[in-house]
């Protein structure tokens, strides 16, 4: 397996030739460029591809024996067993050659996102995974997650950090760091569920198509849990791009997804920013370069949306 760049992603050229000529033959045209979008912390190869005859699709690519091949190959199980109308890009196929293995995907049109308080791409978001979460998963898409086990459950950090508090921990948690420990034990018995969970929502991980609108892409930690998981990893991120604290906690408290169990909400926020402000404190991993500073100011927002639940 080569070592992931210390830069950022594989590029089209470290693929090997055998697998780019049979994605080129399986696509019908050779590929005449690759770009790949800024975002995300993966080393894999992520890029969109222009055909010779002016057709675009996405692959992501790797070695098989490098793990995100197993976390592209559940992405690939995701697509095809989601619920028609759910806001994700079409699979075209998964190729392999040279020990290495490509899933291609439909090519989406469109920017990120702009989750800051002017734009309606929040809303028409919210509105979405109200419509995902109503109900349960379909047996297609419970098939294809439970065959990979979900680390939701196992998010935590808050009891570390208890057990040996940063001398630089913020004010607002180290006054609250008991109470934050107690809300991230009580959330593993509270993480099962039925209803689809992308599990990493962020701007970056969703494309506002021209046609299609906002569209969730990178769905590689997939699983089905409780339908206020990706409402509640999506509240931090609005804070990031801009939002008040206090109108998110209001937003979580009235939007159907998490209004229904503000425990299991409390929870799992409690957890997932356990999990951001221990491992901002870790050494970045290799060909992650900006992963790290990220998980500082996600844990930051976390905290400030907590406080305000908490009050």
């Amino acid at each position: 397996m080569p070592v992931p760049p210390t830069s950022g992603r594989l590029q089209w050229t470290d693929v090997p030739a055998l697998l780019r000529a049979r994605l080129e033959d399986a696509l019908g045209s050779p590929v005449t460029d690759a770009v790949t979008p800024p975002g995300g912390f993966g080393h894999q190869l992520a890029a969109a591809l222009t055909l010779a005859d002016g057709r675009r699709v996405f692959a992501k690519a790797a070695p098989d024996d490098d793990p995100l091949t197993d976390a592209n190959v559940h992405e690939a199980a995701v697509l095809r067993s989601l619920p028609p109308g759910a806001p994700a890009p079409d699979l075209l196929g998964i190729h392999r050659a040279a020990d290495w293995t490509a899933v291609v995907i439909a090519h989406l049109d469109g920017p990120h996102p702009d989750f800051s308080p002017p734009s309606a791409d929040a809303e028409q978001t919210w509105a979405l995974l109200d419509k995902l979460t109503s109900s349960p998963a379909p047996a297609s898409y419970a098939t294809a997650v439970n065959s990979t086990p979900s680390t939701t459950a196992a998010l935590h950090g808050w009891d570390e950090l208890l057990a040996n508090p940063p001398t630089d921990l913020a004010p607002a948690a180290r006054d609250r760091l008991k109470q934050l420990a107690e809300l991230e034990a009580a959330w593993p018995g509270l993480a099962h569920g039925d209803r689809i969970v992308h599990g990493d929502l962020r701007a970056d991980n969703m494309v506002r198509d021209h046609h299609l609108g906002v569209t969730f892409v990178d769905w590689a930690h997939a699983t089905t849990g409780p339908a206020c998981i990706d409402a509640a990893s999506l509240a931090p991120q609005l804070i990031l791009a801009g939002h008040a604290p206090a109108d998110i906690a209001r937003l979580l408290r009235d939007h159907p997804a998490t209004a229904s169990s503000p425990e299991t909400t409390t929870a799992f926020l409690a957890a997932l920013t356990g999990h951001w402000h221990r491992n901002a404190r870790q050494p970045a991993p290799p060909g992650a370069p900006g992963l790290r500073p990220y998980q500082h100011r996600a844990a930051a927002a976390g905290l400030a949306l907590l406080s305000c639940r908490l009050s």
